[in-house]
């Protein structure tokens, strides 16, 4: 039972992750893993594997991928989806998370599956920022075919093989964390190296 406890709350937020790349193609792949009854999604969450929600998913998932396929309204796009990736992350998670009580299964929901999901959104929209500086824009059709790509692959990697998957996810989110913590704390130095120049050489020698 401790195990299967494991083995969803790994699920959960590999599926939490995928919700990074893009908001709703993850919950249409639990929506289909559910009706053919390859994923048992938590009490309550029983609605994620209905007919009706695989029309909403299937429908807010085609709308999603075509809307990032256009330069401009892709960075629009990026202030909805950041929040909504989150919430769909902490979904995702929560649904796949059993046996535990209800205070500990939100908690792990929100810190784990939320926060997953927004280090990823967050890691794609800096990416996409500089692609469309590189590129003047060209090259974000690529690029959200990339993360299309990516989002899929996490949604199954994490239904298929889920401690792989959550490896996998831990590497990605050290190595985000890592480059964010030397993108500010570079520029920071840079500043305080600066004004250090810029004091020595307004010094007047005696």
């Amino acid at each position: 039972m401790f195990s299967e406890t494991l083995l969803g709350i790994a699920v959960g937020i590999g599926l939490s992750a995928a919700c990074g790349f893009r908001v709703f193609l993850p919950l249409l792949v639990m929506n289909l893993a559910s009706l053919t009854g390859h994923l048992h999604l938590s009490p309550g969450f029983e609605w994620i594997g209905t007919p009706y929600a695989s029309i909403a998913f299937g429908t807010a998932t085609l709308v999603e991928v075509l809307a990032y396929t256009i330069p401009w309204l892709d960075h629009i796009l990026d202030l909805i989806a950041s929040p909504a990736a989150i919430i769909a992350g902490i979904i995702a998670t929560a649904s796949m998370v059993m046996e535990l009580s209800p205070f500990l299964k939100w908690t792990l929901a929100l810190i784990a599956g939320g926060g997953v999901a927004a280090i990823v959104q967050g890691a794609t929209v800096i990416l996409r920022t500089k692609s469309s500086a590189l590129t003047a824009g060209t090259g974000n059709v690529l690029f959200s075919s990339l993360e299309l790509a990516g989002s899929l692959i996490t949604a199954l990697l994490a239904m298929i093989v889920p401690i792989l998957c959550l490896v996998l996810i831990a590497l990605l989110c050290i190595f985000v964390i890592w480059k964010a913590g030397r993108l500010f704390f570079g520029k920071n130095e840079n500043k305080v190296g600066g004004s250090h120049a810029v004091l020595n050489e307004k010094r007047v020698p005696i």
